[in-house]
């Protein structure tokens, strides 16, 4: 179907909460399973969070997970003045998360920053927590907002509409979340449809 989307002339951007990789191994999977997409037509929480990091002058601790963080090569990690929180996997440990918990403690105004805000996803085996049951943790412990970056954050959407080059009411957003896909989409000023595959319940 991506194929013959392309061949009927529309554009297309893939929008993905993906934290357990960078861009480019997404790509890959996707490649691997027999889609023809680039890099550049995947719109990722990571990436975004890195523009927002040098925009800000921000350093890091990264509580993501080990794949994802080629991602921040480039991003300064010295002496940490915020959080950065993406899925990650078998890394939240209790020891990890406190890690994570003192730093922001420990700031005079924290800065959580949030690849993302959903509350599971599906996989083969099941059900799996996301970031978001995570991040509220650490909001409740420090006393903090955290500044989400991936869907269903407008500006996560934002960019999306910006690399497609379209403006938001002539875009159509589909996804299986009616949170993050479907309601994040319409606070843009999109379209959106919900399919009942994936985590759909």
């Amino acid at each position: 179907s991506l194929r013959r989307i392309k061949a009927s002339g529309l554009k297309l951007q893939l929008c993905t909460n993906e934290t357990q990789a960078t861009r480019e191994s997404f790509v890959r999977k996707l490649r691997a399973l027999g889609f023809e997409v680039s890099a550049g037509e995947v719109t990722a929480p990571a990436p975004a969070a890195c523009r927002l990091l040098r925009e800000r002058g921000l350093r890091p601790h990264l509580l993501v997970h080990h794949d994802l963080v080629p991602e921040f090569a480039e991003v300064d990690k010295t002496n940490p003045n915020c959080v950065v929180l993406g899925d990650a996997a078998e890394n939240f440990t209790y020891a990890n998360l406190n890690e994570a918990f003192r730093f922001l403690i420990g700031m005079e105004k924290p800065v959580l920053i949030s690849l993302g805000k959903g509350r599971y996803y599906k996989e083969t085996d099941g059900l799996k927590l996301d970031v978001g049951a995570y991040m509220k943790a650490l909001e409740y412990a420090c006393d903090v907002q955290a500044e989400v970056v991936g869907k269903p954050a407008k500006s996560f959407f934002e960019s999306a509409l910006a690399e497609l080059g379209v403006p938001a009411e002539q875009a159509i957003m589909i996804g299986d979340d009616i949170v993050n896909d479907v309601g994040g989409a319409q606070q843009c000023g999109m379209r959106a449809l919900q399919v009942r595959t994936g985590k759909y319940r």
